[in-house]
């Protein structure tokens, strides 16, 4: 994002969410294996070679992620993540809330992303009818044939 020494506005804009996940694709892969990975870990018991993985796993995946995403929202997701320290094994519940607290960054993000097409859509909408509207009257209101007397010409009487 440029900075400008101009209006204050301009420097408070926040860039949309769309534009900061650089990856999509690979944020929603990654996204779903964690999401499905916290499935399978809340009713399996973790012994300390699974918790070892595990502890991989999270953060491999939140790396994977870094790469996917703007620089914005990585300093987020480092400011939220639960860090394990190098050397101790996280417990079952260390890891289950770590690996829940990056299901609901993720699931954010994405009712962000859904949201601001929303708003797009709707935008492109609203500009597409007052584009309408401007239009001089029986221009653009579609295909006419006059000699059907307004009627459509379709199959049936």
């Amino acid at each position: 994002m440029a900075l400008s020494g101009g209006s204050g506005d301009e420097d408070s804009r926040e860039t949309p969410v769309t534009e900061q996940v650089e990856q999509p694709a690979k944020v929603m892969r990654i996204g779903s294996m964690i999401k499905q990975l916290l499935e399978e870990v809340r009713a399996a018991p973790l012994d300390e070679a699974s918790r070892a993985r595990l502890k991989e796993i999270h953060s491999s995946s939140v790396k994977e992620l870094e790469d996917g995403l703007a620089p914005e929202l990585v300093e987020e997701l480092e400011r939220i993540s639960l860090p394990f320290t190098d050397d101790a094994t996280p417990t079952d519940a260390e890891l289950r809330i770590a690996q829940a607290q990056l299901v609901g960054w993720l699931e954010g993000l994405f009712h962000g992303i859904q949201t601001t097409l929303f708003a797009q859509q709707m935008a492109a909408r609203a500009q597409l009818e007052q584009m309408r509207r401007a239009l001089p009257p029986g221009v653009g209101d579609g295909p006419e044939e006059p000699h059907l007397g307004g009627r459509s010409g379709g199959p049936y009487l």
